[in-house]
């Protein structure tokens, strides 16, 4: 499968504001990608750096193996959707849809046929006639992506295009433009900042943060092995600790933390590193005895009922808290009992912290 978007060493700096840093980053055709990342992380200035929007300051962008900077957005074969729908609101949906076909000045007959196959694919037969205000918000999205198919584009690229519908419309959205995708295999990017949103439609998922690709992975790979502690906390809820390697044996880390030790696996450690330790909510385990090679303790502190799962939060000796997820029905000690939070050493993910970087590069001025 080849790469229908190459994003190569792009910069994007307004003034002194450094938007987008040295981002490479490879599309496969035929792929659904979301650039997922909290506001102003850059995500949004890459996709319409990619439709022409925007220029980059430095870098190269290529679709289909060809660079666009030059080309005008109408020039690119990529077409956007938006947030806001941007339909015109004295046109009739079948005007709306036809629009960009009566721009390349399409045979009547043959835009007649596109308009009513695409009503089709979003499931809005019957509604030629009538007119935006006369639409809910699901259904105007519909419509901007059937105007942006229309005209086959390669690459179709969404911006937060469900934020404005309620949460119950959302998720059918999510799926309905899943199986579009899936449907016509037109290469999707997509730009949200919500994570299950991500999570559920995605083929891979690149992580920005302030201007930097964190990651950039399957949704089972960020969720799992988050590389940064940034994507660990962004992506779902974990408990992190910080602390140091104090042994390791083959791939099992003892670590030291501020209130007592923990165990970890990872490749690539050695002892002596400071690191963060992830553990996701559904992997902590508790006992009332102390566990080999775990000795933090810990009060429970409260309780969330959230329907099939409850979420047991407790206080570390340091005062930090902890999640715990449990299935309803589960027995859980009482508010205030004493527990030994614990876990498979397999369950947490090693991260290298920016703070044994930026200490290894000092060693390397200082003795090389």
């Amino acid at each position: 499968m080849g790469y229908i978007v190459e994003i190569n060493g792009v910069n994007k700096i307004y003034g002194k504001n450094h938007v987008v840093k040295d981002l490479d980053l490879k599309v496969e055709e035929g792929e659904f990608l979301t650039l997922l990342g909290s506001s102003g992380c850059g995500k949004t200035t890459t996709l319409r750096m990619v439709a022409g929007f925007e220029e980059p300051t430095s870098g190269s962008i290529l679709v289909e193996g060809e660079p666009i900077e030059e080309k005008e957005p109408f020039e690119r074969n990529v077409n956007t959707v938006f947030q806001s729908y941007a339909l015109f609101p004295h046109m009739t949906i079948f005007d709306n849809i036809a629009y960009g076909l009566k721009i390349k000045k399409v045979p009547k007959a043959e835009i007649k046929s596109r308009v009513t196959e695409m009503m089709e694919l979003v499931q809005l037969e019957g509604f030629e006639k009538r007119y935006p205000s006369q639409l809910s918000g699901g259904q105007k999205q519909r419509v901007a992506i059937a105007r942006a198919l229309i005209n086959r584009p390669k690459v179709l690229l969404l911006d937060e295009p469900l934020g404005a519908l309620d949460l119950k419309l959302r998720k059918q959205m999510q799926l309905e433009l899943k199986r579009l995708q899936k449907k016509l295999n037109i290469t999707f990017i997509y730009v949200t900042h919500d994570q299950e949103e991500a999570l559920t439609m995605s083929d891979r998922i690149a992580i920005m943060h302030d201007g930097i690709l964190d990651q950039l992975g399957t949704p089972t790979e960020i969720y799992e092995q988050p590389k940064t502690k940034f994507v660990a906390t962004f992506i779902g809820e974990t408990n992190i600790f910080d602390g140091a390697i104090a042994q390791m044996d083959g791939n099992k880390a003892l670590i030291a933390v501020e209130n007592g030790s923990i165990a970890g696996c990872g490749e690539g450690f050695r002892e002596g590193e400071y690191i963060s330790v992830s553990v996701r909510p559904e992997k902590m385990k508790f006992s009332d005895t102390p566990v080999k090679d775990f000795s933090i303790h810990a009060i429970v502190k409260d309780y969330i009922y959230v329907g099939s799962v409850i979420k047991c939060i407790v206080r570390l000796s340091n005062g930090n808290e902890l999640k715990i997820e449990r299935l309803a029905g589960e027995e859980l000690p009482e508010p205030g009992a004493l527990i030994y939070p614990y876990w498979n050493p397999e369950d947490a993910v090693l991260i290298h912290t920016q703070s044994d970087k930026i200490f290894e590069a000092i060693e390397n001025i200082t003795f090389s």
